[in-house]
């Protein structure tokens, strides 16, 4: 039984216990990246597929005559059309929990550098700025405590409240949003409620019909004056050119977001001018610590495992 890696480069998998994965086929193919053009003949004789973000499409997927199972590198499955791999009765297997450590680690780490701005003083710090201060310290960037402060969180899952939980131990107060499913759920609050009272608000809710754009003119507009935004979720959650307004405007004291609507950007991404003041970009980076990227493999070798065992005991 063949498998093939289409994306091994978005894994580093040099890095990782790859063992299990070799063994868990008799045979395997391993490319760092796959371009369109590429992957009908990668796949053809593949059993089993395993791709984070190379996109596997209907004529791809019926083109592919031995394919048996998908697996995705990933939480997200935008990139397989599932439609098409259902009618074939191939079934697409993603990993979920994966990163329940590293993404709140990282969303803590863009929290406390808005609200300390140690980016800007390190910067300065670099240029010299501190070596010509007339005093022993530099105070230009204010700096705010997060004890007794308001969190609001758009999104409750395990990333949403693991990060809640890091908020609690800052001694700060959490606001959970309702579900924008309409499900009623006791103790959340109306979003109207949470952005005007949130001193940060951070999203860790998926990207679906409901939160496309989530964070428009309107939203921005309704968050407190002064308040933070921290988006370790999707990029397209956010409509970037109004973001870069609020920033500009002053209206908000900042954002850190580790996810942009195209990835990579292109150079003239609404979000990287250099006039954006308090803006952190991190290049979706919160997943990739090594603990977090061999969760994931060895969650792709348990789906694999999960496959054969139930094909082999219907």
């Amino acid at each position: 039984m063949r498998g093939v890696f289409l994306d091994t480069l978005t894994m580093k998998l040099e890095e990782l216990d790859t063992s299990a994965l070799e063994a868990s086929l008799d045979h395997w193919d391993f490319f760092q990246t796959t371009a369109a053009e590429e992957t009908a003949a990668r796949i053809a004789g593949a059993d089993v597929v395993v791709s984070n973000k190379v996109v596997l499409d209907r004529p791809l997927i019926e083109s592919a005559p031995n394919l048996k199972l998908i697996c995705v590198c990933a939480t997200g499955t935008n990139n397989i059309d599932l439609e098409a791999a259902e009618a074939r009765g191939i079934p697409v297997r993603n990993v979920q929990g994966y990163a329940g450590t590293s993404v709140p680690q990282h969303a803590l780490a863009l929290m406390l550098a808005l609200a300390t701005r140690w980016h800007q003083y390190d910067s300065d710090v670099k240029s010299g700025r501190w070596s010509q201060s007339p005093i022993f310290c530099l105070l230009e960037h204010p700096v705010v405590e997060l004890a007794g402060k308001k969190l609001g969180i758009i999104g409750y899952g395990n990333l949403g409240q693991r990060f809640a939980q890091l908020g609690r131990s800052l001694g700060m107060e959490i606001l959970v949003a309702e579900s924008f499913t309409g499900r009623r759920q006791e103790g959340r609050v109306p979003l109207v409620q949470l952005l005007a009272e949130s001193d940060v608000i951070s999203l860790h809710c998926p990207l679906s019909a409901h939160t496309e754009r989530l964070v428009d003119g309107d939203f921005l507009a309704a968050m407190k004056p002064g308040a933070f935004l921290i988006n370790t979720a999707r990029g397209g959650l956010i409509d970037e050119p109004a973001l870069a307004a609020a920033l500009k405007s002053g209206h908000l004291g900042g954002a850190a977001l580790d996810v942009l609507s195209a990835e990579p950007p292109p150079p003239d991404h609404p979000l990287l001018a250099a006039d954006i003041p308090n803006l952190i970009i991190t290049p979706h980076s919160a997943w990739i610590s090594r603990e977090s990227r061999q969760r994931l493999l060895d969650g792709v070798v348990e789906n694999i495992r999960r496959w054969r065992s139930g094909a082999a005991n219907p």
